[in-house]
């Protein structure tokens, strides 16, 4: 078994989504005991957060480089950055590590193409929802039509995330919202929609849906454990 690396902590609030999956993962594939070897490196949030919103980016990927050269040294097989919105610095940690990295938005564009999905919901940040790093991926690399909320519904899915879902805050009225969102989208279109944030699935889950949704935390650590079980 290929020991997975994990750099986490963006919330730790989905990292301990991702190590529940990547371990539930590996036992329901190998049974018994089994469980899968992870390598975890988990940051303080606050300090990326501050970094984010300031608009530094460069300082955030060489923060996120070091720890990722860390997680290579200390004998990890392959990379997963536990976040959508750090991809944005994805090249520069790729570049500073010999191991492969695993992307999160090719994982869940495989999933999407492999179920039939073409146009697709995105929600996530501010930075995922509006910048090019994660749209322009799934656009480009694998063909995709992404729509996104408008400016006013992309602001409240954002601060939702920042000031509820990474402090483990879940609210009724937060979840109402999202699913309205979610159903505007499927009104435009959207065949599924991609919940581009590793804390948005503790909030909306499929079931009360208009659409199917596309748990990126979920699809990225189960190709995780594809790929270490290969």
């Amino acid at each position: 078994m290929k020991c997975i690396g994990l750099l986490g902590g963006m919330s730790w609030e989905s990292t301990v989504s991702y190590y529940q999956a990547l371990n539930r993962g590996v036992r329901e594939r190998l049974g018994g005991l089994h469980s899968a070897r992870v390598l975890l490196s988990s940051v303080d949030f606050a300090e990326i957060e501050r970094l984010q919103h300031i608009g530094d980016w460069p300082a955030t990927a060489r923060l996120l480089a070091a720890e990722a050269q860390a997680i290579q040294a200390g004998g990890a097989d392959f990379l997963l950055i536990g976040t959508n919105t750090m991809h944005k610095v994805a090249p520069e940690i790729e570049a500073a590590i010999d191991i492969p990295l695993l992307h999160i938005a090719d994982a869940t564009a495989r999933q999407l193409q492999a179920d039939g999905i073409q146009k697709v919901g995105l929600l996530g940040t501010r930075f995922t929802m509006e910048q090019d790093f994660y749209k322009g991926r799934l656009q480009d690399k694998f063909g995709l039509e992404v729509l996104v909320p408008g400016e006013a519904q992309r602001e409240r899915v954002h601060r939702i995330i920042y000031d509820e879902l990474c402090l483990g805050d879940i609210r009724d009225a937060s979840r109402a919202e999202y699913l309205a969102i979610i159903s505007a989208l499927a009104d435009a279109g959207a065949q599924a929609v991609i919940l581009g944030c590793t804390e948005i699935a503790l909030l909306v889950g499929e079931a009360e849906a208009a659409v199917p949704l596309y748990d990126t935390t979920a699809i990225h650590a189960e190709a995780a454990v594809t790929l270490a079980l290969a």
